[in-house]
């Protein structure tokens, strides 16, 4: 009994992890994991798999170390090592940031496009004057609450999946032994899953979330609970949607070019509405992802350099702030203005991201250790472990699709 109610406890104080991993589930990973699901078929589930326990050392570190330290990322680097280091570290989120905005932003256009007959190119200002104005005049978090419920529509992918009627056997074949192909193409879509299911502003957004929260090292416990249950509920999602595009794209070889193509994989069980679906929850997605993308870029900035910060100030207050989350989302605009197309841009800004990620969990493993600025609540020995994994998976797919690419 009392397990019972220290359970529940702990349910009722759900708060940035079940978020950041809600959050993971942005346009760019539902493309990418349905790419992966209709290039490789099921053979990267086992990847997904490990992903998992990966997912949750990198994320329960952070959660740990702004709760001990009582810091965001950028004022620990900046505070413990040098300013020239958290530097560094936030010119990688920054890049990671921008090119994963870009892609989201251009995924909604896409579906307004198709949606209208409107090009993409005419709704890119719009979205982003309406992401603008929903945060800055603190409408968002009114609206937060429904866009999270249209979120949920996402799930459809596990029914869908299920509609599928998959082998058993095959699925636990390759959920739970490694299938690899030296290709150039496998190691691209191990490393975008990578990147978007251990995502750089993910790193950033908790951290800074559980230092606004003002924990107490005493609530570490239920932190890594919050962490645990926010990321097996964002791979489990995962999971059903490459499941999902394995046997509706790539069993069938129906490429995947374009936003509508994608929608594909829940037809199963949406039938003619799955287009519809896929649209209402890959918006609701976006306008989810955006604004946590964006602000985790202004917080770090913010952080750097020690300007007032939060989207509870007003403009005049921390215009520092307000710059660098407005002009994160104008730079996503510009990027979008090449020739790339919606599932391209967002399929790559997620390799950008599996290629930056060994960087970054470096760091964060190195301060997690520190015992000047951990003291006795240094990282645990399974985060060690999947920090290490982490590192060593996404450093080894790198440089063999690298290598693949040049040979």
């Amino acid at each position: 009994m009392e397990n019972y109610q220290k359970v529940k406890k702990r349910i009722k104080n759900f708060g940035p992890g079940i978020i950041t991993g809600g959050a993971d589930n942005d346009p760019a990973g539902i493309v990418t994991y349905t790419m992966i699901g209709a290039t490789t078929g099921l053979h990267q589930l086992w990847l997904m798999v490990l992903s998992t326990p990966m997912m949750i050392a990198v994320q329960d570190s952070v959660a740990r170390i702004a709760i001990v330290t009582e810091k965001s990322l950028s004022e620990v680097l900046k505070t413990f090592y040098t300013k020239k280091t958290a530097t560094i570290v936030i010119s990688l989120l920054l890049i990671a940031n921008l090119f994963t905005i870009a892609a989201d932003m251009e995924a909604v256009a896409q579906i307004f496009e198709i949606v209208t007959g409107i090009h993409t190119i005419y709704w890119l200002i719009p979205i982003n004057l309406l992401i603008g104005y929903l945060v800055i005049f603190k409408t968002y978090r009114t609206i937060k609450k429904i866009l999270v419920f249209l979120t949920a529509i996402l799930s459809v992918y596990i029914f869908s999946a299920i509609k599928c009627k998959p082998d058993i056997g095959t699925l636990i074949i390759n959920t739970f032994i490694p299938h690899i192909k030296l290709s150039a193409a496998f190691f691209m879509a191990a490393l975008g899953l990578l990147g978007t299911t251990i995502s750089p502003y993910m790193m950033f957004w908790q951290a800074t979330e559980e230092k606004i929260e003002h924990k107490t090292v005493i609530q570490i416990e239920d932190a890594t609970f919050d962490t645990v249950s926010g990321m097996v509920y964002s791979n489990s999602v995962a999971y059903f949607i490459i499941v999902a595009a394995a046997y509706t794209l790539f069993k069938h070889h129906i490429p995947v070019s374009t936003i509508k193509e994608a929608a594909i994989a829940i037809k199963p069980v949406a039938g003619n509405f799955s287009f519809a679906l896929f649209s209402i929850g890959i918006t609701a997605a976006g306008f989810l992802a955006i604004p946590v993308l964006a602000g985790s870029s202004a917080y770090a900035i913010a952080d750097l350099f020690r300007w007032r910060e939060g989207f509870e100030e007003k403009i005049s207050g921390a215009k520092g702030f307000y710059i660098v989350f407005l002009g994160s989302l104008l730079l996503g605009d510009i990027i979008n203005l090449s020739p790339m197309s919606a599932v391209d841009a967002l399929y790559y800004s997620q390799i950008l991201d599996g290629i930056l990620l060994p960087f970054l969990v470096a760091v964060i493993a190195i301060v997690a250790n520190n015992k000047k600025i951990m003291g006795n609540f240094t990282n645990t020995f399974f985060n060690n472990i999947f920090c290490l994994i982490t590192f060593i998976v996404a450093l080894a797919c790198t440089f063999i699709m690298l290598w693949q690419l040049i040979v």
